[in-house]
Parts: C-alpha cells; structure tokens; sequence
C-alpha cells in the first residue's frame, strides 16, 4: 500500500495533486506588510501552502564573532560572506508575534499555513498556534533532540534530508517513529543556493529511494534558481514540492537569488498541474470517446466469400479482419469446421446465429 496522509483535509502521496509549499523564509525584509503581500502572492500563484521559519537569532545561534561563528566559503553567496551567523539570521529572522497574524490570513485565503522550527521553544510556539504539520530543515536533520519534540506533536512531519548520509538519514526517521510521528513525508534537496543550478547534480532519482527504502511520502525541496527540477521532480513522482518564494527580487533579501518570483512559481504551478493531467492515474480500456469509438477499427470475424447453408466455414471464407462488428477474432477456431445455418453473403459480420451448434 503507498503512504500517504492528510495535512488540512489535504490528502498527501502518490496518486494525489503534488502539494505544492511556498517557502517564504527570510524574504518579507522585517516588513510585515511585504510578508502579508507574500502570503497573497503565493495563493495567487497557485501555492497549496506558505511556509514560515520560527527562530531568533539567540535560538538558532549565539552572538559571537569567533572564526566558527563567521560565514565563509568558496561558494558562499557574496551577501553573506564574513557575517557572523548571527547577524545573518538577524536580518532574516520572522519575528513570532507575525506568525499569528500571517496564519490568519493564511486561512482566509485558503492557505495551509505552517513552519519549521529550529529549537524546542519554537515547537512550543508553534503548537500554541495548532499547526497541521511541522518541516524539519535538512541542517536539523542531525539535531536528534529537537526531531524527538517535534515528534512528539503526532502531527504529520515532513522533513528535508539535502546532504544527509544515509545513517543520518535512517536515524532521524527511527528518531520520528519511536517518538510518535506516524506520518512522515521526507524529501530530497539540493541546498546548493545557486541562480544557475546544475542539473547534473540533482539527483532525482533519489525521490522514488526514499520512499520505497524508507516506506513514506517522498519529495523535492529545491534551494535552487529555476523551475526545470521542481516540475522534472513532480512528474517523476515526487509527491511535495517546496520552493523558496519571493514577490519580486527587486526587493531584495537574504534568499533572492534562488527564491521564485510570482510568475515564476504560477508557471511552475500551471507546469506541474498540466504534467498531473497528463500522466493521469493507471487506466486501462477506452479513455475518452475517441478512443471509444477508434475501437470499431480492430479486427473481428467476417465472412469473406459468400457461403451457402450448410456449408462448412473454413479459412478460405471466414478471416479476421478489421473492422469489429463482426465476433470477436477470439471465437474463430470455435467456429472453423461448423456450418452455416443460413446463405450468408461475402462482407457479412460474423454473427453466432449463422452457425449451426
């Protein structure tokens, strides 16, 4: 039986619409009316859901700038270099007392709201508002103490894994199930951060692994620019869909370069739902009605030379050929060496009342 769940009344697995998150992330710029416009601007482009990130600077970090604490690397966005987490995560923190009111509109516009965590406080939090479900980040995903308190919620927990071991992997999900998460959806990410990703490094085969190795819901979260993967990974079976969103990137912010614009996310939308169409679910038979009538165009018994009552049918005057309003091709040894009940004439559809039983 394929996993599945429900976030919302939302049913969740292969064989359901991809669901399909708008990760807002740090992209309001501490702006609460931006963030509001992107919680609109999301359900305008066709999102299932807006996804928060609950933390403080002082709960996913502490102030310091000793060299462990300061950003750095070669492929490290140049907005981010020599900050310190801290002041990194200042900048892009949503401050929780927008969460209640973001939620709100959320719900008024039909969006299933929820967030990911990044401390036990932020679990707290969280469930004083009753989200439907929790995200674990794929940096959480070896922070075994805060997947044990989002577990104990029993809500539905979908997690991403970008850069996890397979050990890593399969202990933070033992971690989920022993601690009371039934419903479990992981998915494959690329935490690369690129404006140009490459393809080659996707990987998306790893969708279908994780769901049979593991027995979930699997899925794509995507840190990349573009929308080739996302859509790619939908039609291939990823069952969740999760993509950083911003209104424009003209405004800026710590997650612009490979956040989706509006038009960019309703064309990946509209991508996803028309592959959905097309890829349809196991079907077997006539689909439509041309395909129903195209029938009449197979082969079926009809006699070919004229034949006489009493006369016995034979492969030189009964052959299968197209079209099928004779008996079906299936009946014709059945019939071979019986005779005619009646003069038939050359071109007649086989009928059984033409055959003497």
């Amino acid at each position: 039986m394929k996993p599945k769940f429900t976030i919302a009344d939302r049913t969740i697995g292969l064989g359901h619409p991809t669901f399909i998150i708008a990760e807002m992330s740090g992209n309001h710029g501490q702006d609460f009316d931006r963030a509001g416009a992107t919680v609109k601007a999301a359900k305008e482009a066709g999102a299932d859901a807006i996804k928060l990130q609950t933390y403080t600077p002082d709960t996913i970090t502490m102030d310091s700038d000793k060299e462990w604490f300061v950003v750095g690397g070669d492929k490290t966005p140049d907005d981010w270099k020599k900050k310190t987490l801290y002041e990194l995560y200042k900048t892009s923190y949503t401050p929780w007392d927008w969460h209640p009111k973001l939620q709100a509109l959320a719900k008024d516009m039909g969006l299933i709201f929820f967030s990911t965590p990044f401390d036990p406080t932020a679990v707290d939090f969280l469930e004083g508002l009753d989200v439907p479900c929790y995200k674990i980040a794929s940096y959480e995903v070896t922070d075994i103490p805060l997947i044990k308190k989002v577990a104990t919620t029993g809500k539905p927990v979908i997690m991403s894994v970008g850069f996890a071991s397979l050990e890593e992997i399969e202990l933070a999900v033992r971690t989920l199930r022993e601690n009371g998460a039934k419903d479990i959806a992981l998915l494959h990410c690329v935490t690369a951060y690129a404006d140009e990703p490459e393809l080659s490094s996707m990987n998306l085969r790893t969708i279908q692994d994780l769901a049979e190795r593991f027995g979930v819901v699997s899925g794509f979260s995507d840190n990349n620019a573009g929308i080739e993967a996302p859509a790619l990974a939908s039609a291939m079976g990823a069952s969740i869909i999760e993509k950083h969103f911003i209104g424009s990137r003209a405004d800026g912010g710590p997650d612009t370069r490979f956040s989706l614009e509006a038009k960019e996310f309703a064309d990946m939308v509209k991508r996803i739902r028309r592959d959905e169409q097309t890829m349809g679910s196991p079907k077997y038979g006539p689909s439509n009605a041309a395909e129903e009538y195209n029938t009449r165009y197979r082969k079926s018994l009809f006699v070919v030379k004229d034949v006489k009552k009493g006369e016995m049918f034979t492969p030189d005057n009964l052959r299968s050929i197209r079209p099928a309003f004779g008996l079906p091709s299936k009946h014709m040894e059945e019939i071979l060496g019986k005779v005619a009940s009646q003069d038939i004439e050359r071109g007649s559809p086989m009928k059984w009342e033409y055959v003497v039983r």
